[in-house]
């Protein structure tokens, strides 16, 4: 598959709005706190979904107390869910599908951030030695996503999830060994999966190659801190301080992440992914 295909379709999983059924503001729960100002269940449509499935609010989240909206990414779940899925039917006009619709929208994000995660390990070169590894689990990825509710339903997904996690994680290790060698030599500091660097000052460090796999960097200084190369599978970035910082080559990084951390226009970003509105929003 050649990257310009790969990169076709990474932008299809990107979240489409306008051909959805406000999913995200409809299925799932959030629950009163700093990044929601209300309580929601799963399955209730938020106080400030339309009829036209437009969020009436979407312009002042943040200033109105619901910044967890402005940081979830669907990877596209759910345009793909309305439109493929339900054939188009919304839940309004087919009030005995939404149940089943508002079930298959969170496995279908999880299969979407699956393909995201997949299609850029296709696009790794020196991961080539496993490509056809990934090539096989993104085709699978794919099927699975092209069931029928009641078919993906039944589907055991955290299996299938556990499998290609794997393969992302050899294809991590393998991107990474270069720079890995030489940090070892330099004796720079390692991280293993899962590190407690909530608050911490990495403020201008080198990074590049870093394991920062499901990395806790809650209010990390991160400014100008070189990020290359660095692995960011499943890391929490919230209020993460990314002033200036390179991660133009950082692999696995989400929209999402980068959405619920604070950054400017002098942060370096790899492809496809963009500079949050809310970075340059002062609150002076």
């Amino acid at each position: 598959m050649g990257n310009e295909r790969l990169t076709a379709s990474r932008l299809n999983l990107q979240a489409d709005c306008e051909n959805c059924f406000g999913l995200c503001c409809t299925a799932l729960p959030f629950a009163a706190s700093s990044d929601f100002a209300i309580d929601k269940n799963a399955g209730q449509p938020c106080i400030h979904l339309q009829s036209d499935f437009r969020c009436g609010v979407h312009n002042s989240l943040r200033q109105r107390g619901f910044r967890g909206c402005t940081v979830y990414d669907c990877f596209g779940a759910g345009q793909k869910v309305a439109q493929i899925t339900f054939g188009g039917r919304d839940w309004l006009k087919a009030p005995e599908s939404a149940k089943q619709m508002f079930e298959v929208f969170p496995v279908m994000r999880q299969l979407h951030e699956l393909l995201w995660y997949l299609t850029e390990a296709l696009t790794l070169l020196p991961a080539r030695s496993i490509h056809n590894e990934l090539q096989i689990a993104l085709i699978e990825t794919e099927r699975l996503s092209e069931l029928s509710a009641d078919s993906l339903l039944v589907q055991d997904v955290a299996a299938h999830r556990a499998a290609v996690n794997a393969l992302l994680k050899r294809t991590s290790e393998l991107v990474r060994s270069d720079v890995q060698q030489h940090n070892v030599s330099k004796r720079k500091k390692t991280y293993g999966r899962g590190a407690d660097l909530i608050g911490a000052n990495l403020r201008g460090a080198d990074l590049r190659g870093a394991n920062l796999r499901g990395a806790y960097l809650i209010a990390a200084d991160l400014r100008k801190a070189d990020l290359r190369l660095a692995d960011f599978i499943g890391a929490d970035f919230r209020d993460a301080d990314l002033r200036g910082a390179d991660l133009t080559q950082s692999i696995f990084l989400t929209q999402a992440q980068l959405n619920a951390a604070k950054g400017d226009a002098c942060t370096k970003l790899p492809p496809l992914l963009i500079h949050p509105a809310h970075w340059f929003i002062t609150t002076d």
